[in-house]
């Protein structure tokens, strides 16, 4: 299995991750720039938001496992949060 991105933690055998904007605008925009990588990817994590919380898990359903493709999206978002 691929090396955990930076955070990232195994919970419930799902790619879980939680991160914290400076408001609930900057929160919403880190959102929206996730779902166009989703989009691109064809591959849709499941978003929470909460002010300026936003949680993510990824798991791909059609495998019932933890694929590549989660390990690769989970790296883009991280990539996209610290940028």
């Amino acid at each position: 299995m691929s090396k955990l991105p930076h955070n990232w933690e195994i919970k419930d055998n799902k790619l879980f991750r939680s991160y914290e904007c400076d408001s609930f605008l900057n929160a919403i925009e880190f959102i929206n720039k996730i779902a166009q990588i989703a989009e691109k990817e064809d591959h849709h994590p499941n978003i929470t938001n909460v002010y300026n919380k936003v949680e993510i898990i990824l798991f791909t359903h059609s495998e019932n496992a933890i694929t590549k493709k989660d390990y690769n999206l989970a790296n883009q978002i991280e990539e996209i949060f610290i940028s």
